[in-house]
């Protein structure tokens, strides 16, 4: 059974139109999507707690923009959207969601925080339009993405640490593009690799 049929039954071909992330294939409208942006939370939640402190940056390695990519991708970017901002909400609000069990704003990082609300929205607005279904597009999206949380991030990183540019790509962006080179082909082979499960289900 296709994603197609899955999704329309006899409704037929105009109804194919609605799905277009993987998010849509669940049964259900607005109780679907309150639980689905509650699980994606929780998603980014676990991620950014799995987080390794470098002893020279204030900016841990976490999980946490491969689990915004892959959120955005399957929910789309209005759920994506919602989904990270409560995720930031919460935090600021003095939830311990943040990596290391941080919350609040005032701290180094929490640029790549709002990056991550940012990136969810392109990369769902993308995925609504068939790059999740493209392994190079798909790798593109969270390439783009990730520059938006890096770039997000260095405008808070830079004049909250009082460093140049070019400590602060040091401090905020070098240590981490190996890592996320392997989340760009974990979310590249996972998205595309779904849609084809699908289809052919």
């Amino acid at each position: 059974m296709s994603a197609t049929t899955a999704t329309t039954g006899s409704a037929g071909p105009r109804a194919t139109r609605h799905v277009r992330v993987l998010a849509d294939l669940v049964p259900g409208t607005r109780t679907r999507d309150l639980v689905l942006v509650l699980a994606a939370t929780v998603l980014l939640v676990i991620a950014g707690r799995i987080a390794i402190p470098l002893p020279f940056t204030p900016v841990p390695i976490s999980l946490a923009t491969l689990g915004v990519v892959l959120t955005g991708a399957v929910l789309g970017p209005v759920r994506a959207l919602v989904s990270s901002g409560l995720y930031l909400v919460l935090g600021v609000l003095g939830a311990p969601v943040f990596a290391d069990g941080g919350a609040g704003w005032a701290f180094a990082s929490f640029g790549y925080i709002i990056g991550y609300v940012l990136a969810a929205a392109l990369v769902g607005w993308l995925a609504s339009r068939g790059w999740d279904r493209s392994v190079w597009r798909m790798a593109l999206a969270t390439v783009l993405g990730t520059a938006v949380v890096y770039a997000a991030g260095l405008a808070w990183l830079v004049p909250f640490l009082g460093v140049g540019l070019r400590q602060g790509l040091a401090l905020g962006v070098v240590p981490f593009l190996i890592g996320d080179a392997l989340k760009t082909l974990v979310a590249a082979t996972c998205l595309p690799l779904a849609w084809k499960m699908v289809q052919r289900g």
